[in-house]
């Protein structure tokens, strides 16, 4: 397979270079149904395993001249040179799949949340983003204000050595699936955002005097009822808290 060793520094390529990890991201492509579409296929290392899955297959590379070699090479997959940022997902189930750009990784992250249609995304992001939005120590505000919708699961750890140019930092896999039951309508979606960022903005030291500042309409004891009852402590703090936690949250404070 013909390659290019070094990538474009303002696109942000780091090829993925290692069987093993390219393996785990097929396989797990393989437990999904569905269309595929591929962010940023480079130079075809992940693309060409995929079209042994035998499914449709589309994959967006921003570089022209990638994208016309792996046009030529690719035997089922449809190559189209464009930005994901701009591209227009299809209006029908599919999943996605991709080496993210770390340098991109929150805007495409972004953009893949708020498209519809796509069922599950298998991503290579970097390492301390992927722990981040899978909650790994404590969830982001950013993967709080998404969880009622889309379960966050990390794989495993990518070394950076596993890519070609190696970056700075590992990468990691993981992936998001996008809830077939949300937890909270997506109708009130805008005001659950604004609840969550209210809550991890409220001061406060403690998680009840959080929730208490950023709740003014809740009484303080029904507030430390749901507390106990969760068996929360003055340690917790809003990144602490499980999506089912937030949603039921989220439903006491505007009931």
């Amino acid at each position: 397979m013909r390659t290019y060793r070094n990538g474009r520094h303002e696109l942000g390529q780091n090829f993925l270079v290692d069987r093993t990890v390219l393996k785990d991201i097929v396989d797990a492509v393989s437990r999904t149904d569905g269309p595929i579409i591929e962010i940023g296929s480079g130079d075809g290392a992940l693309t060409v395993p995929l079209e042994a899955l035998g499914r449709p297959l589309t994959g967006i590379e921003i570089d022209a001249r990638r994208a016309g070699d792996l046009r030529r090479r690719a035997v089922r997959a449809t190559v189209v040179n464009a930005d994901f940022l701009r591209y227009r997902l299809p209006g029908t189930p599919h999943v996605l799949v991709g080496n993210l750009p770390f340098h991109q990784t929150t805007a495409m992250l972004r953009h893949l949340l708020h498209s519809a249609h796509w069922t599950e995304a298998i991503l290579l992001v970097q390492w301390e983003v992927a722990r981040r939005r899978a909650g790994v120590g404590g969830a982001t505000m950013m993967t709080a204000q998404w969880w009622p919708w889309f379960d966050f699961t990390l794989m495993r750890r990518v070394p950076a050595a596993a890519f070609q140019p190696p970056p700075g930092v590992d990468g990691g896999l993981m992936t998001v699936a996008r809830r077939p039951r949300p937890l909270v309508s997506a109708v009130r979606r805008s005001r659950y955002q604004d609840f969550v960022r209210r809550v991890f903005t409220g001061k406060g030291r403690d998680l009840r005097q959080i929730i208490t500042a950023s709740s003014p309409g809740v009484p303080k004891s029904t507030i430390t009822s749901w507390i106990r009852r969760h068996r929360l402590t003055d340690r917790d703090l809003p990144r602490n808290l499980s999506a089912e936690q937030w949603a039921e949250l989220f439903d006491m404070v505007e009931a």
